[in-house]
């Protein structure tokens, strides 16, 4: 009865407890101040009661003090601080451990701002560098080009400009369509769509590239090709977006496995390969904005294909995902089954 009791009070709201327990000390004091009349030991349990009151009162007054210090230092920034909850009962213990509680979320809000501030010095510092890289072959090549110079030096200077305006322009482009893709101000037309068609169309761009690589391309597609509820126009770009990775970072000689298929309800899509240089990076980082996989930066891209590929399969209702293993790189695209 008595441990029925105490789950009962410990369910019911503060008020309601504080409130049933004034009552019964009222009830229990009247009793003693009642049965005084008829003798002594009715004042000894008057004040065994009056006892028990002010344990009670302390009890309330420590946890209340426990409370208040540990509010304080989190209101002084010290998310360190741990509110003790062991001596506390009740509801002053659910109160304390939704005080670390809160600790805790604003501990971890604090570390994501953290994080975020460091992102966008590291995008900023990456635009400026991808930037200012091309722009300073143009200038400087401008530059030759109106001094003297012979005719093969002004085929080489062409050359280079005619390079460098190219990569100028894909990085901008990359930089809006990055911005469009995470904001999400885009146009998408779901679809049925034939993924071994798309999937066929990406590698005749990139056909040729792969070969001058040394790359053996090996499709598996089933005789029924998988068909995705998909936008065919944003999963070109996705798959572009692999395939040229897969150009510029794979290791030669080596072979890059494709495959479409259907898992339970879904298309799936997966492009694998071996990388060229050692991947000491996890797969959440490499799908960071201008993270590349070569740490050094000595290839030419923006670092934003798999920021833009996981962006466009995200608008087409999917999952995109990227899994290293050692040196092997697998990129998989999940998408509704066409009905």
């Amino acid at each position: 009865l008595g441990r029925r009791t105490g789950e009962l009070l410990r369910k019911l709201p503060l008020f309601w407890a504080a409130g049933l327990g004034f009552l019964l000390l009222c009830f229990l004091e009247g009793l003693c101040l009642m049965g005084c009349y008829y003798g002594g030991g009715w004042v000894v349990l008057w004040l065994l009661l009056k006892v028990l009151e002010g344990g009670l009162v302390l009890f309330v007054v420590l946890s209340m003090r426990t409370l208040q210090g540990g509010a304080r230092q989190l209101a002084a920034g010290h998310l360190d601080y741990k509110v003790p909850t062991e001596h506390l009962r009740g509801p002053f213990r659910e109160h304390g451990e939704n005080l670390n509680n809160i600790r805790q979320g604003i501990q971890h809000a604090v570390e994501e701002q953290m994080k975020s501030e460091r992102m966008k010095t590291e995008l900023i510092t990456n635009v400026s560098h991808d930037l200012k890289t091309p722009l300073t072959s143009i200038v400087n090549y401008v530059d030759l080009l109106q001094k003297p110079h012979t005719p093969e030096q002004e085929s080489e200077y062409l050359e280079v400009l005619d390079r460098q305006s190219k990569r100028l322009k894909k990085l901008t482009e990359d930089l809006v369509e990055a911005s469009k893709a995470s904001t999400g101000n885009m146009n998408v037309n779901i679809v049925r769509t034939n993924t071994r068609e798309i999937i066929e169309q990406s590698l005749a761009e990139y056909g040729r590239r792969m070969e001058q690589g040394n790359l053996t391309v090996i499709v598996n597609i089933p005789d029924e090709p998988p068909h995705a509820m998909a936008d065919g126009r944003l999963l070109w770009r996705v798959l572009d977006n692999l395939f040229n990775n897969v150009v510029k970072y794979a290791l030669p000689g080596t072979r890059v496995y494709i495959t479409s298929e259907l898992d339970g309800g879904e298309a799936v899509i997966s492009v694998k390969n071996i990388s060229r240089d050692p991947l000491n990076i996890s797969a959440e980082e490499l799908m960071e904005r201008f993270v590349r996989g070569d740490a050094s930066r000595h290839t030419e891209g923006s670092g934003l294909g798999l920021n833009i590929a996981q962006s466009l399969v995200n608008l087409m209702h999917g999952k995109f995902s990227l899994s290293v293993d050692g040196d092997l790189f697998k990129a998989e695209i999940r998408l509704p089954k066409a009905k």
